[in-house]
């Protein structure tokens, strides 16, 4: 394993721990709202502060961007993206399905990815090169040849329900096309899922570069394709996100067009 792969590992561990200590005790969460159905609580502070501060006791120069507001200037040649808890509403309702995201910008290129799911135990990692592993063993996205009989998934823009209606347009065309949608509430984990081959395709619009960038890593080094909703590379600045095997993505890119 890269050393930094191996300390970003650590570091998600250590997060999972005070997660799933969290998670067993959640009538002392301190919820807050960050905006319209977007919640923080105590401990997705506490685990992006355990994360930062273990990747510093190695790597002190580094720099950081976490979403709860961990900017922790340093050298921009190595940038940490960093979403502690993604799916902190399945969290704070007692849903089982969450995850620690992590990733390492290498001079502006993605370079160590970790997704880890602490309920399960399931570790998803990945570098620059090396390809993509769950636990260990390889792992590959599916690739077929239509959308016929695949399972996708994706998200409601419950942040911006104005848009709901552009994109249930969007969601017809695609669901009419698949087997089936699966609606989980992390990205992280969905993008995950795609590289595993659980899922044959992910998309997405509005998200943040730390609900994508491990996931982003993760279903290239599985052979996927990653791409934004105009089928460009652009889906870390655009925050719109199209992932899984090349004619997966290129019929829901196609759906999305219409």
């Amino acid at each position: 394993m890269h050393a930094m792969l191996n300390i970003a590992v650590r570091a998600a561990r250590a997060a999972g721990n005070v997660i799933v200590r969290g998670y067993e005790n959640r009538a002392d969460l301190m919820t807050e709202a960050k905006g319209d159905n977007d919640f923080v609580t105590r401990i997705d502070k506490e685990a992006e502060q355990t994360i930062i501060h273990k990747i510093k006791q190695s790597y002190p120069e580094h720099s950081f961007v976490g979403e709860e507001g961990g900017i922790v200037d340093g050298d921009e040649n190595f940038k940490w993206v960093i979403d502690p808890l993604d799916g902190t509403t399945n969290f704070i309702k007692g849903i089982p399905h969450f995850a620690v995201s992590i990733a390492l910008l290498h001079k502006g290129k993605l370079d160590q990815a970790v997704v880890f799911d602490p309920l399960r135990g399931e570790l998803f990692t990945a570098s620059k090169g090396a390809g993509a592993q769950l636990n260990g063993y390889r792992v590959r996205c599916t690739k077929p040849r239509d959308l016929n009989g695949t399972v996708l998934a994706t998200a409601f823009p419950f942040k911006r329900k104005e848009n709901l209606g552009q994109y249930l347009n969007s969601f017809n065309q695609i669901f009419d096309q698949c087997g089936d949608v699966r609606r989980s509430g992390s990205a992280a984990l969905d993008m995950a899922y795609v590289a595993a081959g659980r899922y044959d395709g992910f998309w997405e619009k509005g998200l943040k570069p730390w609900d994508m960038a491990a996931g982003t890593l993760l279903v290239q080094e599985a052979g996927g394709l990653v791409t934004d909703f105009d089928g460009g590379h652009e889906s870390m600045r655009t925050g719109n996100v199209v992932c899984g095997g090349p004619k997966v993505v290129q019929s829901i890119v196609k759906s999305l067009k219409a």
